[in-house]
């Protein structure tokens, strides 16, 4: 009976295949987001400063950092004092890992030039804000912005169908991320039939004595911004910027609006009253959580370095 052979793996060459898979494994399970992570805290020496870098909060860079240490199975950073200090293992791996992330974003430089970032807004996109934003980002990037009017930027963007929004207002959408950027004054806006017309100005406290004009989809004014006891005693609602504006020029109310709309002059059937007393509106870019990648970040660069010294 002939004997049995048996095929067994010398050692050594078993040790050496262990090693090969375990390297693949950790090639799959370190992303991309770990190394930025990484990176972003080992330049600033700061965990706040990094995550503001990466618009993400202090807590998910912390947990990112950690997994990318529990796949490596090393301690990369000191984290023993206040500020944040690099392992010797650290400095070493992040030589590497910013070798790994110029050649992946000279990669994607390329792809960008020919990507399109879609920006959503209401109404009015805010001048000049918006051409130097746009402006910027498409100098820095090579890519190019399509601004995209819709009449829910938020619905847009939860459905895919932009990537950024403009919004304005106190909105705090769930799952989005908020980039306040600077404040907008009002003004009243009402009918050149109207009896306001001929007013040199109008108080906010005396918004109440006349019929106002809302847009309950988009609008930045609702009767919450004012105490119950002084609130508007008629409202006239409608359901996106547009029915809002002809209904003011058809004297059905009159409305309040950031200035933005008096220097477009959109309307020759209106006239503007300045308005006293009234807060300001919030000019604030929304996205998507998950959506925070390099492209969204170089628009909010480009955003952030657009905004007047001075606001609206």
């Amino acid at each position: 009976m002939r004997g049995r052979r048996t095929c067994e793996m010398p050692y050594e060459h078993h040790l050496c295949l262990t090693g090969i898979v375990e390297r693949r494994l950790l090639a799959v399970e370190v992303e991309l987001r770990h190394l930025r992570a990484f990176t972003a805290v080992a330049r600033h020496r700061s965990f706040t400063a990094a995550a503001a870098e990466l618009l993400i909060t202090q807590p998910a860079l912390s947990r990112t950092v950690r997994q990318l240490e529990a796949i490596l199975r090393i301690r990369l950073l000191d984290r023993s004092s206040r500020q944040v200090h690099l392992t010797e293992t650290g400095a070493e791996f992040l030589t590497q890992a910013e070798r790994v992330l110029a050649a992946v974003d000279q990669a994607l430089d390329v792809a960008r030039k020919r990507i399109v970032l879609r920006l959503g807004f209401a109404w009015l996109l805010p001048d000049p804000w918006a051409q130097d934003a746009v402006a910027g980002f498409e100098e820095a990037t090579g890519g190019t912005v399509a601004m995209v009017r819709v009449d829910d930027p938020v619905a847009a963007l939860r459905n895919s169908v932009i990537d950024i929004a403009l919004v304005r207002g106190d909105i705090r959408p769930s799952g989005m991320r908020r980039v306040p950027l600077y404040e907008e004054r009002r003004i009243a806006i009402c009918s050149e039939r109207s009896d306001l017309a001929t007013h040199t100005r109008l108080d906010w406290s005396e918004v109440r004595n006349w019929p106002l004009v809302i847009n309950t989809l988009s609008g930045t004014t609702t009767p919450a911004l004012w105490p119950p006891e002084l609130r508007p005693q008629r409202l006239v609602e409608t359901a996106n910027y547009d029915e809002w504006l002809e209904s003011v020029a058809a004297n059905r109310g009159i409305g309040i609006t950031p200035t933005v709309a008096q220097r477009r002059n959109i309307h020759s059937a209106v006239r503007y009253v300045p308005l006293t007393g009234a807060p300001t509106v919030s000019v604030q870019l929304c996205y998507p959580n998950q959506h925070g990648g390099k492209l969204i970040r170089d628009f909010v660069e480009a955003a952030r370095r657009a905004v007047p010294e001075n606001g609206d």
